[in-house]
């Protein structure tokens, strides 16, 4: 299973590198220790969502288009694991179990209305 904050400190150090800058220079930009975004790009430790967005301006890249990335990348993963559990289930493949799913009286999910912006 993906943890959110791998996959998040993975987008930001790939978008990062992809702009050929330092963690210093962006540390500096977003007013972060350098440290504390090292940590983050390593999964270490979760930013808040103000952090994360202080980041993404120091990147000059949307905080959106980090989320879509994330997203997919989060995508990918589990489609990779769903596939697995399919070829575990094969005479001879590795033995895997699947992750307990909720039952159908968790909570509902709506979608939000449109907003005019």
């Amino acid at each position: 299973m993906a943890v959110l904050r791998h996959v998040v400190g993975e987008t930001l150090r790939a978008v990062r590198l992809r702009q050929r800058r330092t963690l210093r220079e962006v540390s500096a930009a977003a007013r972060v220790s350098l440290g504390y975004l090292s940590e983050i790009e390593r999964g270490h430790k979760e930013p808040s969502s103000e952090l994360l967005a202080a980041i993404c301006d120091a990147l000059d890249v949307p905080l959106s288009e980090v989320f879509l990335t994330v997203s997919d990348s989060l995508r990918r993963q589990e489609r990779t694991a769903d596939r697995a559990m399919v070829l575990g289930s094969r005479p001879g493949g590795p033995v895997l179990t699947p992750a307990p799913h909720r039952d159908q009286s968790g909570p509902t999910v709506r979608a939000l209305p449109n907003v005019a912006a």
